[in-house]
């Protein structure tokens, strides 16, 4: 079961809204429809979790890139939310990489060529993905949630305690 919300940060404190996720195929999507929840361009935080198995926080400020940070690169892999935050950028990877390499495709001409298998080999750990977190653990230290608190959640209750350190469970609490 997954659980998506937006909090806004205005001048008031912190505004949550329950966010749908079935419209946004790409991080370019998912930081757009942070940005109109925005108020002065101020601090927007999306917050996406798996039930039990990762959680992942994008935050955006204004018109600077979306900065990222996701608990389980593994587990949301496998997920198509978790696909969405799992930029080439963020896994280290050179975008468009899919893991092929020209050396693995038959480009002579003749039809008789077959793949080596140590092509085979580089190209699928090319395209492995850590387990473990990846992305921005900083993301939240000027929020009062620093690299090593964030590192050590547990995706059970990770988004209810980020939004304790900021002050906003209540706020969240009326989306869940």
């Amino acid at each position: 079961m997954y659980f998506a919300a937006l909090l806004a940060r205005t001048e008031d404190g912190w505004e949550a809204s329950d966010t749908e996720l079935d419209d946004v195929e790409t991080l370019s999507d998912l930081t757009d429809l942070a940005r109109d929840a925005s108020v002065d361009e101020d601090t927007v935080l999306v917050l996406i979790e798996q039930e039990d198995a990762w959680f992942g926080v994008v935050r955006v400020d204004g018109e600077d890139d979306p900065r990222i940070y996701v608990s389980d690169a593994a587990a949301a892999a496998r997920s198509s939310y978790g696909e969405i935050l799992l930029t080439d950028e963020l896994l280290g990877r050179e975008p468009g990489d899919d893991g092929a390499d020209l050396d693995s495709l038959d480009l002579d001409g003749t039809e008789d060529g077959e793949p080596d298998d140590s092509d085979e080999e580089a190209a699928s750990l090319d395209t492995a993905v850590p387990h473990g977190p990846v992305g921005d653990s900083e993301i939240l230290d000027d929020l009062g949630v620093g690299e090593k608190e964030l590192r050590a959640l547990d995706a059970e209750d990770a988004l209810s305690s980020i939004a304790d350190a900021l002050g906003a469970s209540e706020v969240l609490e009326t989306v869940r």
